[in-house]
């Protein structure tokens, strides 16, 4: 079993433990934009939209066969392959309703009525004990079990995250699937009680009932990402709310003889601690509590820090906060942004020997995930449904190499995206793996302010890097993308392996849609090789070759560089042939 020591979290030798791995979002709670299903807006929505076409049971039916294969002993085993050691489970309260209870969930997104309806019954059932007792059927428990099987084969550790808690932790039901904003905070039952709490606290009580006992499960997070819980909504502006659910859960956890580490998530999805450090805690055991941050969209820098020493999504005030309360602290979640930017938060993260949750593993059309899910069209349509069933199986899910690279040592350095040889064909997409500065230069390579919605890569195709990557409709041997929107002074790497010395002959696809010229240097070793002229273009812009001859340049390894020097080129390959040689005294 995991336990905290001051500061650390330890085994049960005395080592320190450092978790670094991956959420596995999407699977047992659906956001809308993992799956790409966005007008659609939370799997409550989903789950609506496909009864118009499909009974209940067709329902639960399509909906077991996509837990079935969305995350397997595969997806785990391949995370272990990369040297991940945990994974954090998301998990949806209603897969610890009874099919019957499910379905009363479904109908009460239809009107004030049908929740009203549906609280009634919880309030039944909890009072009847009736919610989340048959362990063997219900299918939360058996894929928890599956997970802590799978993930104990490769001395994996599993979080269990609670992410959509009853009645939905804040307002957006994408997270938590809420169906009325903020009802875990304030909805009361016949008798004035706050009876999604009182679900809550029974739902953990029953986990740990299951669990106490099994060091395969390293924590339990006991409410992902409480949001907005502050006067604008009707409650405080000192999260005293969520102080009084935590000391609830804590002491009731521990009540079953329970000693697991509990993380807890500040207000502002995840971060903010007002009021919840332990200090201001209503409890008995103040061991083995670990306080939680959600990274995204914010500044990397070991001196960037919030004013506010209790909001900790900077690197800067989780170190303070963790030496402050001598309290093991961890990222939950991270991501969402460029390669960039996650390499510096694991440079960072690492350093300070903070452990680290990724996300997420995958997700359809994904760029910033792990493994990326083929498109297959409307979750509405069977067509659709049985594309999604295929394309999600690990076996048919592409590995974002590009993603992987950036989780690696910054002793890595660059790397080859591909084996690349002269002559022969460069695709503009096949720039080396690395960092800004590295393995190429953009203007735009990571997002650090939330507020800005921006794309690091504009055309958000192909790659997750700061080059701007477009798809594009040309004839072969294109393969559907291109560089563009490349400002002056940017540039691209290719480590390439000259086979033949001597000068070369350099065609380029390109094409242009501004009403000036460009131009791109090609480089190797940094010295010019050779001038590549792009006429003026027009809109939209008409593809064409155009071509230069190089210097002499010498065979064995080299970096061969797309250099900006005139902006409005879009490339979308290079082919090195041999030039014809110069016949003496000819002009």
């Amino acid at each position: 079993m995991l336990h905290a020591q001051g500061s650390k979290i330890l085994d049960a030798t005395g080592q320190e433990v450092v978790l670094r791995g991956f959420n596995v979002g999407g699977w047992l709670l659906q956001e809308s934009y993992i799956l790409k299903t966005d007008t659609l807006d939370s799997q409550a929505r989903i789950r609506r939209a496909l009864l118009r076409t499909m009974s209940e049971p067709e329902l639960e039916e399509f909906y077991a066969q996509f837990r079935a294969r969305f995350i397997t002993k595969a997806d785990i085993d391949f995370l272990a392959a990369q040297g991940f050691n945990c994974v954090r489970l998301p998990l949806h309260y209603d897969l610890f309703l009874t099919r019957e209870q499910r379905r009363a969930r479904t109908r009460a997104g239809q009107s004030p009525r049908h929740v009203e309806a549906y609280v009634q019954d919880l309030a039944r059932w909890y009072d009847q004990d009736q919610l989340f007792t048959d362990a063997k059927n219900l299918e939360g428990f058996r894929l928890i079990d599956d997970v802590l099987s799978w993930c104990a084969a490769k001395n994996m550790y599993v979080i269990l995250d609670l992410h959509a808690a009853p009645g939905g932790q804040g307002p957006d039901r994408n997270i938590n699937d809420n169906l009325v904003p903020l009802d875990l905070w304030k909805r009361r039952d016949a008798r004035g009680r706050l009876i999604y709490q009182d679900i809550t606290v029974r739902l953990w009580e029953q986990l740990a009932a299951r669990y106490r006992r099994d060091s395969r499960v390293a924590m339990y997070d006991f409410l992902n990402e409480p949001h907005k819980v502050n006067s604008a909504n009707g409650l405080s502006d000192d999260n005293r709310e969520i102080n009084a659910l935590y000391s609830r859960l804590i002491n009731a956890v521990r009540a079953r003889n329970d000693p697991h580490l509990l993380l807890l998530e500040g207000n502002g999805y995840g971060n903010e601690y007002t009021s919840l450090t332990p200090d201001k805690l209503r409890i008995a055991d103040r061991t083995n509590l670990v306080y939680n941050a959600h990274r995204y969209w914010c500044s990397n820098g070991p001196g960037a820090a919030d004013p506010n020493a209790n909001q900790i999504n900077l690197i800067h005030n989780l170190v303070a906060f963790r030496d402050t309360w001598q309290v093991p602290v961890w990222v939950g979640e991270t991501g969402e942004n460029s390669n960039e930017w996650f390499a510096g938060a694991v440079q960072g993260l690492n350093q300070a020997g903070i452990g680290w949750c990724h996300w997420t593993l995958k997700r359809v059309e994904g760029a910033t995930s792990l493994l990326r899910v083929r498109a297959y069209g409307s979750i509405l349509t069977p067509a659709g449904r049985a594309a999604l069933l295929q394309n999600c199986q690990f076996a048919e899910c592409l590995p974002n190499r590009d993603v992987l690279a950036a989780f690696a040592p910054p002793t890595a350095g660059r790397q080859p995206f591909a084996t690349l040889t002269l002559p022969g064909l460069v695709h503009a997409t096949d720039y080396d793996l690395g960092r800004h500065g590295a393995a190429y230069q953009d203007e735009y390579a990571e997002r650090t302010d939330y507020r800005n919605q921006k794309a690091t890569n504009s055309g958000n195709a192909c790659r997750n890097d700061g080059a701007d990557i477009f798809p594009v409709d040309d004839q072969a041997p294109s393969r559907g993308f291109a560089l563009g929107s490349m400002a002056v002074g940017e540039w691209l790497n290719y480590t390439v392996q000259v086979q033949q010395a001597g000068r070369y002959t350099v065609q380029a696809r390109v094409a242009n849609d501004q009403a000036t010229p460009a131009r791109l240097l090609v480089k190797l070793d940094g010295a010019v090789i050779g001038t590549l002229l792009i006429g003026k273009g027009d809109s939209p812009a008409t593809w064409t070759t155009v071509s230069a001859t190089t210097t002499a340049i010498p065979t064995g390894p080299h970096t061969l560089q797309v250099y900006v020097e005139q902006p409005g080129a879009q490339l979308s390959w290079l082919r090195f042939s041999p030039a014809p040689a110069v016949v003496q005294g000819s002009e």
